[in-house]
């Protein structure tokens, strides 16, 4: 057996079953090798591409996928979505060719392993002699550790022959870290002590939604996620949705009057706090991570403690007595009625914006998710449109929206709904990008195409980089600095082979109505021309921290 048939043997025997990449000569024969052995492949037109599909699917699969890509130029192409990857704590194995053991003169000769720290991901080296060793190091640290591993494969190791034999052992999954008893009795009784008590929801917490809403509803608490968590409480009628940047005006209200403050895999950090305005002063903040390192990490709090999201929830509630006056705090009739009326964004009234020749993104958005359903996937690019696609589409579970912002990076988006749609095939996937993002990542149009994958590409487009425009003003030098000439994406759609829709205005929309009622054999482009007079409400919030 040679070394790339080792490696690839070992990687599918330990779960690594679904593959995304771009062949070259780096990593052709393991990449076959793998397929050989019943991995599914995707290959994308752009290393970025496959390294972002990968970072959705592990979020939304629950999964541990492969990228693999080319020695040199293969791996500098994936760097941007591997620091959103590794930021966004997205296990994955990023399998990449190396430049031959000793060949210091050669083209593809880079730093590998610095450039995968630097951007905060780990790196393995495949050796001859201790290749299933090697590969079980990267896989257990991925797992382990929640990150993406560069396992950087010399090429001339590749077609060695293998000194080992035998079969694979398994890897043992993780336990779940139980939380010190002591912290467990003090937040059980800060708890009760409550007047106003608040559960949040992180990304650390998307497995333990029945855990939350149970010690929610035992100590009278609302519940609220973080942005990259929402739909955790969907159905919840206490739930706030969102807080942060991109809470409802009453979601602000309700988490200000929050006296004892629960957060569950979650960091809060700028987003999920709107840079600390929207923590109350006076409340108890109580943190609770499987991962210590992040307890405190980007504020201070009252209580840390180490567990897992749901053990550390049920032994809470273990805690707290099953009583009215317990469960009745803030789960009142009014509280249930306002929520229902004014927590989320599209329940609330507002006045359309009347650009000529173009939509508010509200009214649109509105439009849209009536007619694509609630279960559906959203992968949503970064840029001043994000919050439309983010909040005014329905959101049913805590694998629905694919929230790729730990970078803040535009022009991932379509790349991150292609991993998504994979992870999640039984379901219309939707990909919210600008027009600046998908300019970016358009290079995947062609494989969502070629896919076959039942998607629609939103295309919020303002001819412009509307962050900058919105947060510098504009200016008379700003064509082709922040503003553009228009693109018509829906005859770029119509190019790869989607069926393309121009919206203007509100009847425009009925072609979007028609493509929805089916067959759907083509995936869908709409190219939404938004008004772009004022910024989206959670701009500025973002943009306090820069000053």
């Amino acid at each position: 057996m040679k070394v790339y048939e080792r490696v690839a043997e070992t990687l599918h025997a330990l779960g690594a079953t679904q593959v995304f990449g771009v062949a070259g000569s780096g990593n052709y024969h393991v990449t076959r090798a793998l397929i050989d052995r019943g991995a599914a492949y995707i290959g994308a037109r752009h290393e970025g591409g496959a390294v972002s599909m990968a970072d959705a699917y592990a979020r939304m699969a629950d999964a541990l996928p492969v990228v693999s890509v080319h020695q040199g130029g293969g791996l500098t192409n994936v760097i941007t979505g591997l620091t959103e990857a590794a930021k966004s704590g997205s296990p994955m194995i990023v399998l990449a060719g190396e430049a031959p053991t000793g060949d210091r003169l050669s083209n593809f000769r880079v730093d590998q392993d610095g450039l995968a720290r630097a951007v905060g991901a780990a790196s393995v080296r495949v050796a001859r002699d201790t290749a299933t060793a090697d590969v079980r190091m990267a896989v257990r640290t991925a797992l382990a550790e929640r990150t993406p591993v560069v396992l950087n494969f010399p090429v001339d190791v590749q077609t060695m022959e293998s000194p080992e034999d035998g079969s694979v052992p398994p890897l043992q999954p993780p336990r779940a870290l139980l939380p010190d008893p002591a912290d467990v009795e003090a937040a059980a009784q800060l708890l009760l002590d409550a007047r106003a008590p608040l559960i949040i929801g992180g990304r650390g917490a998307r497995r333990a939604g029945a855990e939350l809403r149970e010690l929610a509803r035992l100590s009278g608490g609302l519940t609220a996620t973080s942005a990259v968590a929402r739909g955790l409480f969907h159905g919840d009628p206490y739930n706030l949705d969102v807080m942060g940047d991109l809470a409802s005006p009453l979601t602000a209200e309700l988490v200000l009057d929050s006296d004892v403050i629960v957060a569950f895999g979650c960091g809060l950090g700028r987003w999920t706090t709107s840079n600390g305005d929207l923590l109350p002063e006076k409340a108890t903040l109580i943190q609770v991570d499987d991962a210590p390192a992040r307890l405190g990490l980007q504020r201070a709090v009252h209580l840390e403690i180490a567990g897992d999201a749901a053990a550390t929830a049920r032994a809470i509630a273990a805690h707290i007595p099953e009583m009215e006056e317990l469960s009745g705090k803030r789960r009142t009739g009014t509280n249930r009625k306002r929520i229902a009326e004014a927590a989320r964004w599209p329940d609330i009234g507002f006045r359309p914006a009347s650009d000529p020749g173009r939509i508010d993104p509200r009214t649109a958005t509105i439009a849209l998710d009536r007619m694509f359903g609630a279960d559906k996937n959203v992968a949503v690019d970064s840029g001043n449109f994000l919050g439309y696609p983010s909040m005014f589409l329905t959101i049913t579970d805590a694998r629905s929206l694919c929230f790729s912002q730990a970078f803040q990076c535009v022009g991932l988006g379509l790349a991150s709904a292609i991993g998504h749609a994979v992870a999640r095939p039984d379901r219309l996937t939707v990909a919210a990008c600008g027009d600046g993002g998908l300019l970016m990542g358009a290079a995947e149009l062609e494989t969502v195409v070629r896919l076959g994958l039942p998607m629609v590409v939103l295309v919020y487009n303002d001819s412009a980089y509307g962050a900058e425009v919105h947060h510098f003003g504009r200016s008379d030098g700003d064509d082709g600095f922040v503003s553009f000439p228009d693109i018509d994406f829906a005859a770029i759609g119509r190019g790869y082979g989607f069926t393309g829709v121009t919206v203007r205005e509100e009847d425009d929309l009925d072609a979007v109505a028609t493509w929805a009622a089916g067959p759907r054999d083509t995936p869908l482009m709409v190219d939404i021309k938004t008004a772009d007079s004022k910024p989206s409400w959670w701009l500025a919030d973002a943009f306090k921290a820069e000053g």
